[in-house]
């Protein structure tokens, strides 16, 4: 199996940023996330590839944060788009976990599948290449095995690390893993490895039948138990690797200007609200029964799979401890009529 030593990680990762943007994990003062390389400063920023996770999951590299659509030029009443911003310059994810490979994938079943195409999503997901990080050692808060995760051999890497100690050991999966490793050629060594074992969970999820249970519960007494600590502060969608809800808005210079999306999220009131002052969401339970029905029935109805990627971001970021797994468990316990 091909190896690349630790010792060479920093070069490696000089030879792949020269090649394509390569997005690793890092903590940078109170922040941490998937930066690019080109900006890493070693007096500042810390690499974090032996942590399990870092708060905000890779998915801004295919779906950013902020993200200029097409230019405008207004003429009286006519409107016309003088060009596009989509953005296909190469990018490479540099030791995701599987839970955020998941979050990716998602994103790819909504983005580019049932008839319709998001071509800026599509220019940058066809240009990126996805290194994930083997995950062994699951955190207090994972239990990405319960929604359809495998830590240890993600479907969707086209290349997969694993850490065993003073190196990595590394397989190309896909043509671009393919492309990737010859990048590092003269780095990557031929070695015999044992991999490492996987340890067990700490928490426990059992999703089996939950989507199916969910159906019969919209109008639920348990909404509003569970709803009762939210805020709608909405940083369980931020953090989340797999929530991609948006807004579009316009800047205007005169009779010039752009369309620009940037992330929303479906727990704030405003994200509903309609042009006449209805909101069909308007009450802060109806928010937070969204979300939920979200991640663990609807997207499951429409593409087979739950939209929660076991992550465990959400319950440690909440301030007022809502937490899923209780949710998860709480369905699965409730009586329905």
């Amino acid at each position: 199996m091909k190896v690349l030593n630790k010792s060479k990680l920093i070069e490696a990762l000089n030879v792949l940023s020269s090649q394509q943007e390569v997005f690793v994990p890092i903590q940078r003062e109170s922040q941490s996330g998937y930066f690019s390389w080109a900006d890493y400063q070693p007096e500042r920023d810390e690499l974090m590839l032996e942590a399990l996770n870092v708060y905000q999951s890779p998915k801004n590299v295919v779906l950013p944060q902020t993200e200029r659509m097409y230019g405008i030029i207004s003429q009286g009443m006519e409107v016309d788009i003088d060009q596009t911003f989509e953005d296909a310059h190469p990018t490479l994810i540099f030791g995701a976990r599987g839970c955020d490979v998941k979050g990716i994938l998602a994103m790819d079943e909504v983005f580019l599948t049932r008839g319709f195409v998001d071509s800026f999503y599509q220019a940058r997901r066809a240009n990126n290449t996805i290194v994930a990080n083997a995950c062994y050692a699951p955190g207090p808060n994972c239990f990405c095995t319960a929604m359809e995760v495998d830590p240890v051999e993600p479907v969707g890497a086209d290349v997969i690390i694993h850490d065993c100690g003073d190196y990595y050991a590394w397989e190309a999966r896909t043509g671009k893993g393919e492309a990737v490793t010859a990048q590092l050629d003269g780095l990557l060594e031929d070695k015999e490895v044992k991999l490492p074992s996987a340890q067990p969970f700490q928490l426990q999820v059992d999703y089996q039948g939950v989507a199916e249970k969910l159906k019969d519960m919209f109008d639920h007494s348990l909404w509003d138990q569970m709803a009762e600590p939210c805020i709608n502060c909405g940083m369980c969608t931020y953090v989340c690797p797999s929530c991609y809800c948006f807004d579009i808005q316009v800047k205007m210079f005169g009779e010039k200007g752009y369309r620009f999306r940037a992330w929303d999220s479906c727990m704030f009131e405003e994200y509903t609200r309609e042009a006449g002052g209805g909101n069909p969401r308007g009450a802060s339970k109806e928010r937070f029964r969204q979300r939920f029905l979200h991640k663990l029935e609807f997207f499951q109805e429409r593409y087979g799979t739950p939209l929660c990627t076991g992550c465990g971001r959400c319950i440690i970021v909440c301030p007022t401890d809502v937490n899923i797994a209780r949710i998860i468990k709480a369905v699965k316990e409730a009586e329905v009529e």
